[in-house]
Parts: structure tokens; sequence; C-alpha cells
């Protein structure tokens, strides 16, 4: 990538890569940093739904499980873990809500109130306080996704074989204690009891920490996004005209967190008008798919309402599609809404310094952004409370 399309990708990401697209001779263009994303919605929705792009194991997990069968069942035994816990974690959040400065710098409130109120979902109690400590800085700490900037990912090295080390350590104890036998008391035992019995320590902390990311980053870098969308295009300092879920869906679709997926060619193969060889990635862009003017009405503008119809949307993937789409979509998208819905419950909400554009590197979240929240007890007069 020369320096002139490095300046402008860092400054608009998302709008340079739609001009990749737009200004394309073939179905599949080349990405100026190597490798290929499919522009045509048809053969992207291809590429994540045919089975012979979708063999083998899951990128998610990578080689750090042996078999198709036991990244299933782990993803199984974490979705069971997490979906009676959901009235906990609703409960938590109104708590959390309540103790937000009325001015609070997101987007890092997003990840920080998600893990708050999932912090003995995560790490149970009796975990070792060392743990918990260095999980509850990793948030703040650019475990989530990769920092933008040498200091941040310096932080980031910095703490890590911390965490990696005293998870490690915790990983042994529960498996001498024989803890993961039993019924799950928190995402850890999930992971020790999911994986296959001779799964070495140091791979099930990465597991751990594969999910920990997915749960607390996805989510709440989701609500970042829903709030940060609503904010700019709601009316400032009212509450906002739409539904929760609403808001929600149309802020994965206008961005989505994860902003490229990549799956590797089975063979030699003509695709789109361009040769590849066997393993070139063939990357898939939901940001494209959910801005395609064929298959959206005006999807350049943030419309919640068009959820009032979801049946006249366009293709929505915000957790990929066919046979590894994301198993727990369904339950990231009700933490998420559960979130939003929290965040604007009997409140005036207005958005300072935030706007569209999204910092990429592994994956888009927002810029930084200030959200003034303040609650209608606070804002009623004394007469109109006694009304």
């Amino acid at each position: 990538m020369g320096r002139g399309d490095l300046r402008r990708f860092h400054r608009d990401p998302l709008g340079f890569l739609d001009g990749l697209s737009r200004a394309r001779v073939t179905d599949v263009f080349r990405l100026p940093w190597g490798g290929w994303c499919v522009g045509d919605s048809d053969l992207a929705l291809m590429v994540l739904r045919d089975p012979e792009f979708n063999g083998g194991l899951s990128t998610f997990y990578g080689d750090l499980l042996p078999s198709r069968s036991a990244q299933i069942a782990l993803g199984h035994t974490v979705r069971n873990t997490i979906r009676p816990r959901l009235p906990e974690y609703r409960e938590n959040l109104a708590e959390a809500v309540a103790e937000l400065p009325t001015a609070a710098r997101w987007p890092e409130t997003g990840p920080a109130l998600v893990r708050r109120c999932l912090a003995d979902l995560l790490l149970h109690p009796t975990s070792a306080p060392e743990l918990r400590l260095l999980s509850a800085r990793s948030v703040g700490a650019g475990l989530l996704i990769r920092s933008p900037t040498i200091r941040g990912r310096l932080r980031t090295e910095l703490l890590r074989p911390r965490l990696f080390a005293a998870l490690t350590r915790e990983i042994a104890q529960r498996r001498a204690r024989g803890d993961g036998r039993g019924e799950p008391r928190d995402l850890l035992d999930a992971v020790v009891g999911g994986c296959p019995e001779r799964t070495r320590d140091p791979v099930v902390a990465e597991l751990y920490l594969l999910l920990y990311r997915s749960i607390v980053g996805n989510v709440g870098y989701a609500v970042a996004w829903s709030v940060l969308l609503a904010g700019l295009h709601g009316a400032p300092g009212e509450s906002w005209p739409w539904p929760a879920e609403w808001i929600v869906r149309e802020a994965a679709r206008h961005r989505p967190f994860v902003w490229m997926v990549g799956r590797p060619t089975p063979r030699a193969v003509v695709f789109g008008g361009v040769a590849l060889s066997p393993g070139t990635i063939l990357s898939v862009s939901p940001y494209l798919l959910h801005h395609d003017e064929r298959r959206w009405s005006r999807p350049d503008l943030f419309r919640p309402e068009r959820w009032a119809h979801p049946q006249a949307c366009g293709p929505y993937l915000p957790f990929s599609t066919g046979p590894f789409v994301c198993g727990g979509a369904v339950i990231a998208q009700t933490m998420t809404t559960d979130a939003v819905a929290a965040l604007a419950h009997d409140a005036r909400l207005s958005v300072v310094g935030g706007e569209e554009r999204p910092v990429v590197t592994n994956a888009a979240a927002p810029r930084p952004f200030t959200l003034n929240r303040t609650t209608e007890s606070v804002t009623r007069s004394p007469a109109s409370k006694r009304r």
C-alpha cells in the first residue's frame, strides 16, 4: 500500500474500501495490503455459504482444537453456560448504568460496562484475585482489539504475559481439583470442561481469551456503535425515538464491528473473473454487503425504522452466515439490546465529539466520543415529580 493509499485508508477506512469496490473492473478486486475482496454480493454470499469454501476447521478457532466437532462442542458448552445467566446480566446492567458518570467517555465505556455486568460469569468470585484484577484491567489495555497506536500495543504486550500466566495457573488448579467436570460456574469452567481432555493448559488459556474477547469486545463495541449512531441521528438531549432492538440492528448494519472475514480457496479456481491459486484468502466485507444499493433502500443512511419491516431488508450478516455463522449470535444480539435499552431507559442522551468514521485494525471501532446521559428523575422539576 502506497503512502497516499495509507493516508486515505486511515482517514476514512470504509469509504476507502467502498471506493475500491466501485472502481473494480471484475467482481473480485485486489486489496492494497494484499489479498482479494469479493465486491459482488451474490458471490460474497456464495463464499460464506458454499460448503466448498467452508470445509475443515473454523477460522475463528484456528488450529487450537483438533477437529470441527471439537469446535462445535466447545461452542455449545459456552452458549449453554451463558444463556441461563442473561437475567443476572440484565439485573447487573441496571445497577452499572445508574453508576455511570453523566458525561462518560466512549467507546471504552461499552466493553467496560459489559465486562462489569458479566464479571462473575467470566470468572467466578472464587478465582484467584490476581487473575480477576488482570482480567478487569485488560479491557482498558487493548486486549479486546488491536490498538492503532504503538503506545497502545505496548500496553497490551506488557499486560498479556501476566494475564496469560495467571490464567494458565488457574486452569491447572481447576483441573487438579476436577472443577471442569461438573456444572460450569463461569466461562473458564465451560472452556476447561468443553475442550478435549488432552488439551494443554496454555491452549485452554488461548481459547478462553479468544472467547473472552469475542464476548466482551464484540458486545461492548456493538453497544458503543449503537449509542453513538442513535445519538448522532436522534434529537440532542431527547429520548431516542426508536426501540433499542431497531437501533442495535441498524448500527450493526451501518457500521459492522467485524468489517472483513476471509475464506481460503479450496483449489485453483477462476472466481469473479480472477484466477486464484489454492489457499488464496478471499475476503468478504459485511460493510459492502450492508451498503449494496441494489439490496438496500438508502443504505448510506442510518435508519432504525427500516427494521419495522425486516423482510424488506437486504443481506444482513453482522455474525457472518453459512456453516461458520456465529453460534452465539442470538445471545450477543440480546446482550447488546439489553445494554442499549438500559442506557436509554428514562434518560435524555446526547453525543459530543462523535463521528461515523471508524478506527479500523482487526475490527472497526468508533472514534472517541462523549455520551451525556441525564435521567428523567434528575431533569424533572419538584412539581412535576409530585404530579
